[in-house]
């Protein structure tokens, strides 16, 4: 029998003479793990994979147009910016579902959460570290195929510099229309996320958020006779003058009416027909009270949970 032995070393008390950063480096260190995490950094390929995927998918269309645009000449009119959002926001939605619970619901299943706030750190500075995260990926994806778009517009037209002059005010419109897509994504997911631990619970849900209303807008402003569509102007809807209100209801159209707004789309036949007759106050209004109503949701409950 062998006895183990040990040795104390009397080192002394050691007074620390580093940086002291305080508060500001718990929330850049939650940020940037957030952002970290969004992309699948530090992990496995599968978890790299996917936003790969999506950010390839979300490329594609605008990466479509602009040879389009290059090929033609420019003969053949294309979508335009505001369009380019539409198409692209169901791909956003996706990853949105898919991406954001992986930011909150492990924390919370796996009580990392009464960790993080033994730190200088309050739930405020969470919850906002997380949501500008994940904002900035989906910002990320946004800009990048406006950019390509225009960047093919561009080269395509006759004369760049012309194209540029009588359009340069698409560039603030595409980062205002942009901030506003990726503010209502970003927030209408985490917000979900915050009632459940299951990531695959909080993806189907917001799945189904998103095609319940559109079934539900397309419903009430259906046709009286149905072979004409609500949308196009040529028929009245069943619900008649309300269905300008009941446009409303679809989830996936509240950044988008106010994408059209930015855009001054109503002259080129772009805006919906129906949410047109509406004064432009309301589908903003609509947008920031969904919005904030989705963010004060998400930090109410979770003050509940760590009080």
């Amino acid at each position: 029998m062998t006895q183990r032995t040990g040795e104390l070393f009397d080192l002394g008390y050691q007074h620390y003479d580093g940086p002291r950063e305080g508060r500001m480096r718990a929330r850049k260190a939650v940020f940037f793990d957030g952002f970290r995490t969004t992309l699948g950094l530090g992990r496995g390929a599968v978890a790299k994979a996917l936003p790969m995927l999506l950010f390839g998918a979300a490329m594609a269309p605008a990466v479509i147009l602009a040879l389009i645009a290059s090929l033609t000449d420019g003969l053949l009119e294309i979508p335009g910016h505001p369009l380019y959002y539409e198409i692209v926001s169901t791909v956003l939605l996706i990853f949105a579902a898919i991406i954001a619970p992986e930011l909150l619901c492990p924390d919370r299943r796996n009580g990392v959460i009464s960790l993080y706030l033994v730190r200088p750190l309050s739930i405020t500075d969470y919850l906002a570290a997380r949501w500008l995260a994940f904002f900035a990926i989906t910002l990320l994806l946004v800009y990048s195929g406006q950019i390509v778009l225009l960047a093919g517009l561009v080269l395509s037209a006759a004369d760049p510099l012309d194209y540029l002059q009588e359009n340069w005010l698409d560039i603030p419109r595409i980062l205002a229309a942009g901030f506003v897509l990726a503010a209502f994504i970003t927030t209408l997911p985490l917000a979900v996320s915050a009632f459940t631990d299951r990531r695959a619970i909080t993806a189907a849900v917001v799945i189904d958020i998103f095609i319940i209303s559109a079934l539900a807008d397309e419903i009430l402003t259906e046709c009286d006779n149905h072979g004409d569509s609500g949308r196009s102007g040529e028929c009245d809807p069943i619900t008649g003058d309300a269905a300008k209100w009941f446009a409303l209801v679809g989830v996936a159209g509240v950044p988008g009416n106010v994408n059209q707004i930015i855009f001054n789309a109503d002259g080129e036949g772009q805006r919906n027909p129906i949410t047109s007759e509406l004064p432009k106050i309301v589908p903003i209004g609509w947008y920031l009270i969904l919005t904030g109503g989705l963010g004060g949701a998400l930090w109410l409950r979770y003050r509940r949970i760590t009080a």
